[in-house]
C-alpha cells in the first residue's frame, strides 16, 4: 500500500503576521531545530501535543465536509431516474 505524503508539510513557515511569528517562535523554542527553520509538519507535531482539541476539531471538521462531498459527487454520477409524464387525456 502507498502511503501519500503532503508535501506542503515540508514547507517553512513565513512568519508573515503576528499569529504566524508567535506560533513559529514557540514551535521553535520546543523542538529547537538545528537549522532554525520551522516547517508546517513541526508546527502541526507540536499543536496537536499542546491543543489537540484545536487540531481534532479541524480534522473532524475536513472529514465530514470531504465525506459530504464524495456522496454529492456520487449522486451526480448516478443515472438519473426517468419520470414517465402521465398523458392527460381531453375528454369531450
Amino acid at each position: 500500500m502507498q502511503t501519500y505524503e503532503n508535501p506542503d508539510l515540508k514547507n517553512e513557515v513565513a512568519k508573515d503576521n503576528a499569529l504566524k511569528e508567535f506560533i513559529v517562535n514557540y514551535v521553535g523554542n520546543k523542538l529547537k531545530p538545528e537549522d532554525g527553520s520551522i516547517t508546517t509538519e513541526m508546527v502541526v507535531e507540536v499543536m496537536s501535543k499542546e491543543f489537540p482539541e484545536f487540531v481534532l476539531a479541524l480534522a473532524e471538521e475536513n472529514f465530514i465536509r470531504g465525506y459530504e462531498q464524495a456522496l454529492t459527487d456520487v449522486e451526480s454520477e448516478l443515472p438519473q431516474k426517468k419520470t414517465k409524464k402521465k398523458k392527460k387525456w381531453l375528454v369531450i
